[in-house]
């Protein structure tokens, strides 16, 4: 990091420091700079002092309001991958995105060899070791250990009401029109420049394809030692 404003540099010093000295005066959770603790104030508070200029919507700080205006109104994607030509209207898109290059699986379950590049992924899978179920169908109250096999269940045995929508390039159901069409330009949309593959030569044009290529791969064991014998998957 290098900035030409020293007050930039004071506040970028702050996270790499572990004191924590701003406490909330509500629920006495600590914060590293004032700026942090403002922002969870309002999160209590309901305060949304971040007003869109093209819309009526409010936001708690100020990255949710730009987050907001690039996905709603300018759809700038200034977060640009250096090794192909996507781009990302957030960072940590962009982080995610370079590990389908490198092959990096940074988050690993401590229970098994499973590791993930995303730690949202890594804390679903964790949930199936410990039996763990914190997503509830606020129809009949069953619940489930991941939020998809929820869906699942409502669109299965409450059909009559949650609105479904099928993909039409794969089984997935979705519950509104518009993740509906997240998952088509996420998943089903064309990419001009192929993504390879993490574990061999072969290259996609469509991530969905990508992604059930890839699973084709999930028992191999490709790290062998030289030595001896011995393979493992990580």
């Amino acid at each position: 990091f290098s900035s030409l404003n020293i007050s930039s540099l004071n506040r970028h010093m702050k996270i790499h420091s572990e004191e924590k000295r701003h406490v909330c005066h509500i629920c006495r959770k600590a914060f590293r700079t004032a700026t942090l603790l403002h922002n969870h104030v309002n999160a209590h508070t309901g305060t949304r002092p971040y007003k869109c200029s093209d819309c009526d919507m409010a936001f708690v700080t100020s990255g949710e309001l730009a987050r907001h205006r690039r996905y709603k109104h300018t759809f700038e994607k200034p977060f640009k991958c250096s090794m192909c030509k996507y781009s990302s209207v957030e960072a940590s898109k962009l982080k995610r995105h370079i590990r389908s290059h490198t092959g990096e699986r940074p988050y690993a379950c401590y229970l098994c060899s499973y590791a993930s590049k995303d730690a949202y992924k890594l804390k679903r899978h964790v949930a199936t070791h410990s039996g763990e179920k914190p997503y509830e169908c606020y129809i009949c109250q069953a619940r489930f250990a991941q939020s998809g096999n929820m869906k699942i269940h409502m669109l299965q045995k409450h059909g009559e009401n949650v609105p479904k929508y099928q993909c039409p390039h794969c089984s997935t159901f979705i519950a509104r029109k518009s993740d509906l069409g997240v998952h088509l330009r996420n998943l089903h949309s064309y990419m001009a420049v192929a993504v390879k593959c993490s574990y061999c030569e072969a290259v996609f044009h469509e991530r969905y394809a990508l992604s059930q290529h890839k699973k084709t791969h999930r028992d191999e064991k490709r790290f062998k030692c030289d030595q001896c014998s011995y393979a493992c998957k990580q």
